[in-house]
């Protein structure tokens, strides 16, 4: 099973960055030298808050649970832009454009059966309306709306970027392939055919899509014309003793190294003009294998990619502030933990937070996840206005 299906239910220069130096956050990040003020509840009608977009004062939400795509009002119910937008997990409005993501799910099965980008634009020039078309009167009834769908389910079952990618253990003893097979799990494997179109950003007059199933960043046109940007890397782990005991394997397994699909979560664009990318790394995320989630620079042009940071669990979202600062939402840390100055510090700790997003000015927002047991609504919060910086 890859991540995804557990998400899913629960000018630029090349030189610098490949010498980007890599940090590492640890289990346990230090906090932040200011304290922060508790974050201001915005909303509690949210399940599945993948992902938020702030622009022009406007709070968008992609909320998988209900399936929809929707914008904050001032009384914290969510009005519905796309009510039928089933896995909605990503959402942008940039170039007179909102762009969503949407992924149906056989969840008998956990087998995504289609996923991809909707491009929506309105029909008359969005410089008439100064840029209140979406969520705003004049309505989409009213206006008229183009729709452009880039089916990266079919893409990737026709390419398969990741095919490249060799996953699994190398050159496995039979013991090993033993254990791996009494236990249901590949032992050595390349990148099967699987889309979860997660997070969107707009950059360079292009689309940039994290799938989360493809383990892919895909460049998609307004035209829905999709092309491979960068490909995750396989995440080596090696199995510990106490992590082979824990996953009830023999002795033979424990110094094994295990190639993880690395799973990108969430894409957005740096001050300097390079991708920001989060990573999952795939397997369980917990003590066992340790805090292994990344984020990578990747350059727009080219793909190359860089880890810039690493040490993160359950790295599944990340924001730019407007000092250049990367705030990255830590789901199974129940924080945000930020990086600054090549150093990484606990930020908040905000149990269930699964996404945050910046403003034009700095501003900061989060979202958490639902919760079943015990019974808890998913949120959407604002911890900073920002018009001053960020706290």
């Amino acid at each position: 099973m890859r991540a995804t299906a557990l998400i899913s239910t629960t000018g630029l220069v090349a030189a610098s960055l490949l010498l980007a130096p890599t940090v590492q956050a640890g289990n346990k990040a230090p906090k932040s030298g200011k304290p922060v003020k508790a974050p201001v509840v915005l909303s509690t009608e949210v399940g599945a808050p993948f992902n938020l977009a702030v622009k022009g004062g406007r709070v968008l939400v992609a909320d998988g649970g209900p399936g929809l795509v929707g914008l904050l009002k001032r009384d914290g119910s969510i009005k519905p832009i796309v009510a039928d937008a089933p896995g909605a997990a990503g959402v942008d409005l940039a170039a007179g454009r909102l762009a969503f993501t949407t992924t149906e799910t056989n969840y008998d099965t956990f087998e995504n059966t289609a996923s991809g980008l909707h491009i929506w634009s309105p029909v008359k020039k969005w410089s008439k309306h100064k840029g209140k078309f979406w969520g705003h009167k004049p309505g989409v009834k009213k206006m008229g709306v183009k729709k452009v769908y880039a089916d990266t389910h079919a893409y990737e079952a026709a390419r398969n970027p990741d095919q490249v990618n060799r996953y699994g253990v190398e050159n496995p003893s039979q013991c090993v392939i033993d254990a791996f097979t009494a236990a249901e799990f590949p032992y050595d494997y390349t990148g099967m055919v699987d889309s979860h179109a997660y997070s969107v950003v707009r950059a360079g007059g292009k689309w940039i899509v994290a799938d989360a199933g493809a383990n892919t960043l895909w460049k998609i046109d307004d035209k829905g014309r999709i092309s491979t940007l960068w490909v995750v890397p396989p995440q080596p782990a090696k199995i510990t003793p106490e992590a082979a005991e824990a996953f009830g394997f023999p002795d033979c397994v424990a110094g094994v190294t295990y190639g993880f699909e690395g799973v990108p979560t969430d894409v957005e664009v740096g001050r300097d003009g390079f991708l920001y990318v989060t990573t999952l790394p795939g397997g369980p995320e917990s003590e066992v294998l340790g805090a292994r989630g990344k984020v990578w620079r990747v350059n727009p042009h080219t793909g190359k990619a860089k880890e810039i940071a690493g040490g993160f669990l359950g790295a599944t979202n990340l924001a730019i502030g407007n000092r250049g600062e990367i705030y990255v939402a830590e789901l199974f840390g129940g924080r945000i933990s930020v990086i600054k100055h090549g150093k990484i510090s606990e930020y908040l700790s905000l149990p269930g937070v699964v996404a945050v997003e910046s403003g034009r000015h700095g501003g900061l927002w989060a979202a958490t996840m639902g919760n079943e047991d015990p019974p808890a609504p998913g949120t959407i919060v604002k911890i900073s206005s920002g018009h001053k910086g960020n706290r």
